[in-house]
């Protein structure tokens, strides 16, 4: 490749703002997919899809962060991969990729690490909390947890996202993202989109279902406490009857009855019915009444995603679908990593 000149690339390039909005998120494959995936995430992914321009990813490279067996790894990634497809997005209207394949991502990491100070990652609070769970042992605590939110930068920034769709808890991390921007354009010159978080109002968190004060995970492996999108009907039902509710008996939506109330968020989500019309419709009417209507409702909600993601599964289409997304996503990530290097002072 011939190496530009000055007089080719006269200064740092301003920001190349998309000419829409653009959006860009993505799931970690530490474990098989969830409804709480899907609710918190997926669903208004496929229901916005048209009113933005959309970069969805897989991204395995921060599943490495803490130790997962290889041959799991690869099998969660083909899944979710799968599910994104299943549960709605068109490849037309989305550019769905890996974030290992496409390596602008990794690169970019590295050259933010060097413009962000520590004492920004020491404040995380989701590294704080995976550092209490061992005792706050340092020697049980990869590099990669602790700097992983720099990666989750680069992902955002690489594709000058205008917006990321996260949950709440992931909020900090975005705020940590438009910091880095920030730095980095009063350093460099103008040169990154500085995002927006985009968080639902409902649902945006969906809980387990054992216990409902913690986050719905299948990567845990709490028995019960996840309704996996794989899960067969006999499943789903049996793990939301024995769901753990309260011992109260009106059906309200109280967040401070935790069981009760994920139980009614994750009907509102999917019937999209208000919150009025649910509590009317379980007036008088006890928990497993509403359990039992639940399950019917989340059964029938995946059974098509659950059917189109075996096809993908069982054929070569995702494969290529992937592939697709790479080239586009490539083309992107490398245009923005390109402006990046001339404006730290590394030659192409």
């Amino acid at each position: 490749m011939a190496v530009e000149t000055a007089t080719q690339v006269a200064k740092a390039p301003a920001a190349i703002r998309p000419a829409r909005p653009r959006v860009l998120s993505g799931v970690k494959p530490s474990g098989s997919p969830h409804l709480g995936n899907y609710l918190g995430a997926i669903k208004r992914w496929v229901e916005h899809q048209d009113e933005f321009e959309n970069y969805f990813c897989i991204v395995d490279l921060h599943a490495l962060t803490e130790w997962i067996d290889p041959a799991a790894l690869r099998r969660y990634t083909r899944e979710v991969a799968a599910f994104y497809f299943g549960a709605g997005l068109d490849p037309q209207k989305c550019t769905i990729f890996l974030q290992s394949h496409v390596p602008a991502h990794a690169e970019l990491g590295w050259i933010l690490n060097c413009v962000t100070p520590m004492g920004w990652l020491e404040r995380m609070t989701q590294f704080k909390d995976r550092s209490a769970k061992v005792g706050g042992n340092r020697e049980r605590i990869s590099t990669g947890l602790f700097d992983y939110p720099v990666l989750m930068a680069a992902d955002i920034l690489l594709y000058q996202a205008t917006h990321v769709p996260v949950g709440e808890d992931q909020k900090q991390h975005v705020e940590l993202t438009r910091d880095i921007a920030e730095r980095f354009n009063r350093l460099y010159g103008e040169t990154f989109v500085v995002p927006e978080p985009m968080i639902a109002e409902t649902g945006a968190r969906i809980m387990g279902l054992v216990d409902p004060t913690r986050k719905m995970s299948k990567s845990e492996g709490e028995p019960g406490q996840a309704i996996g999108i794989f899960d067969d009907p006999d499943t789903i039902r049996r793990n939301i009857m024995r769901a753990t509710t309260d011992s109260l008996r009106e059906i309200v939506f109280d967040p401070q009855r935790p069981g009760v109330y994920n139980l009614l968020t994750i009907y509102q989500v999917l019937t999209g019915a208000s919150r009025e019309a649910i509590e009317a419709r379980f007036a008088g009417k006890g928990y497993s009444d509403l359990k039992r209507e639940l399950a019917d409702v989340v059964i029938e909600s995946l059974r098509p995603i659950q059917q189109r993601c075996r096809e993908l599964l069982d054929s070569g289409e995702l494969d290529e679908l992937l592939e697709q997304g790479r080239a586009r996503a490539a083309q992107v990530a490398n245009e923005t990593l390109r402006h990046v290097k001339y404006a730290v002072g590394l030659l192409s």
